[in-house]
């Protein structure tokens, strides 16, 4: 399978919007957008933006006067979300990478990113690029998954599948756990020129209207879908399955569970 930054997301963001959208993204999206945003009179960048789950908190929490850039490498997810937040003034939507920014120098007043950085093959291209188009003394925020057996989500959708596939069990749902190491972050971010480091893990309820929407968003709205396809699965039998194991977790309607997720600030050494 291509790399997870690298999939064709457009056939599936309504289904990722959706049932994941609301369950794991946007908890962390208000979150994120309540410790930055009274940090800055100035320009904003987010990266990753997806399907504009912190875009839309961040253009609801910031002055209308501060500027916000949006950018995502995806060009399905940044269409959608340009799409459902057309009717909302003050974003420009650019393609970008992280660890590639087509900005100036110091552009930025504050850097955002949810999500995005675990997928991110080379982390140290990422902090450098990061740092660069900050000011001096900018923000950087950021949030990364926690360890997997800190998100039962997590948990049990990678078990249940790889039960369908005992001989080839896809890996993309170790994918969004694997940079949960505090330490290496925080080298990293002093690496590359940052101070004033903060990082927190930050539980939060996991909570769906069903376990079965849940699993949808899992299995129909994700990368997995490919992995899959390409060992010749269908996704309605796992997406029963996973439900089913969901609702054993945390109720069937409700689903209610756990997550955690690491957050990070810093600001751009002087």
């Amino acid at each position: 399978m291509n790399n997870p930054i690298e999939h064709d997301y457009a056939p599936v963001c309504d289904l990722y919007d959706q049932h994941l959208g609301p369950t794991l993204f946007e908890p962390y999206a208000v979150d994120l957008a309540r410790r930055v945003t009274g940090c800055t009179e100035g320009p904003v960048l987010e990266m990753a933006c997806g399907t504009g789950i912190v875009t839309q908190q961040l253009r609801i929490h910031l002055k209308p006067s501060v500027s916000l850039t949006a950018t995502d490498i995806n060009p399905g997810m940044l269409n959608y979300a340009r799409k459902k937040l057309n009717a909302v003034p003050g974003i420009d939507w650019r393609q970008a990478d992280i660890a590639d920014l087509p900005f100036p120098d110091g552009a930025f007043q504050v850097a955002v990113c949810q999500f995005g950085l675990m997928f991110v093959p080379d982390k140290d291209r990422a902090f450098r690029a990061m740092r660069r188009v900050l000011t001096d003394g900018g923000l950087l925020a950021l949030s990364l998954w926690d360890r997997m057996e800190t998100n039962p989500w997590g948990v049990i959708v990678h078990e249940t599948v790889a039960k369908f596939f005992p001989d080839n069990p896809p890996q993309f749902f170790t994918a969004p756990f694997n940079s949960a190491d505090s330490d290496r972050l925080r080298k990293l971010l002093n690496a590359h020129g940052f101070d004033q480091i903060d990082i927190q893990t930050v539980p939060m309820e996991c909570r769906s209207h069903s376990a079965r929407s849940l699993a949808i968003g899992m299995i129909e709205g994700a990368p997995i879908l490919a992995e899959i396809q390409e060992r010749g699965g269908t996704p309605s039998p796992i997406v029963e399955a996973v439900a089913a194991a969901y609702a054993r977790l945390g109720g069937d309607r409700p689903f209610r569970s756990t997550m955690q997720a690491i957050v990070i600030t810093a600001r751009a050494r002087m």
